[in-house]
């Protein structure tokens, strides 16, 4: 018996030598978590602060495009990611047969018409010129803007992939101008409103709050961002610690205090 303990001992001290986990000890796994650089990175930051404040290793991957963070994640190289709205995660699983879920809202990154001329929809005048972006899942998030404000209609169920074609109703015969996404906060002097994702805006240094004259709803799909996880992940408790601690009042005031108003707490 006691030679059958030494031996246990034994192979306690080796595996511990190793970093392997036996004999019930447990090695401290550190949660790497993507974002991309700028304001996902910074919030991601920020809920890294505070998790090491709650015992909870994280660290933070960032990335410069828009692809790799889910290519990493499905493969495995990190735990969670923050940066992209449900519909693109839906489209990286439909064409790379992966299985990557959304833990939880994360920030809002809301399209908005923005105008340096007027204060107001009800302001645009008859034939106003109003600049979208050119490319198609923006510009169609751009005339739903549009609709969504009541100055356009589109034909039922074209979502995203909407054009300038398929709007059916115009009452103030607006000229609706097609550029490129990054050179619409460019515009404003020269249209009397464009409509502008929340990433030009933050870079162009625009402030929501005198120059946007409306802004998509809380709930639009393309202006929430998520955590994401793999799907047979989702229920590991590190990463619904991590999910919980990013949703907290802490970051939340990191947010508020950080972007005043560019960008928002989705939580």
């Amino acid at each position: 018996m006691k030679t059958i303990k030494t031996a246990l001992t034994w192979l306690c001290a080796v595996g511990l030598a190793l970093g392997l986990s036996a004999c019930g000890q447990k090695e401290d796994k550190v949660l790497k978590v993507g974002a991309t650089v700028g304001p996902h990175a910074q919030v991601v930051e920020a809920a890294v602060k505070e998790a090491a404040k709650q015992g909870l290793k994280v660290e933070l991957v960032e990335f410069s495009d828009f692809i790799t963070p889910d290519a990493a994640l499905a493969d495995g190289s990190i735990d969670l990611n923050s940066y992209q709205h449900l519909p693109f995660l839906n489209n990286f699983n439909s064409n790379n047969d992966s299985d990557l879920v959304s833990m939880g809202k994360s920030i809002l990154m809301r399209m908005g018409v923005y105008s340096n001329r007027y204060k107001s929809l009800d302001e645009l005048p008859d034939n106003a010129r109003i600049a979208i972006p050119n490319d198609p899942t923006n510009g169609g998030r751009g005339l739903l803007l549009l609709a969504d404000a009541n100055l356009i209609k589109l034909k039922p169920g074209v979502g995203f992939k909407a054009t300038v074609n398929d709007i059916i109703d115009n009452p103030k015969h607006f000229e609706i101008l097609e550029i490129d996404a990054a050179q619409l906060p460019r515009t404003l002097d020269d249209v009397d409103a464009a409509a502008i994702t929340m990433n030009y805006v933050m870079s162009a240094g625009l402030d929501p709050k005198k120059q946007g004259i409306y802004l998509e709803p809380k709930d639009a799909p393309l202006a929430v961002m998520v955590i994401a996880a793999r799907k047979e992940d989702q229920d590991k408790e590190a990463y619904k610690k991590f999910v919980k601690i990013y949703q907290s009042e802490a970051v939340r005031q990191f947010i508020d205090d950080t972007f005043h108003g560019t960008i928002e707490a989705a939580f």
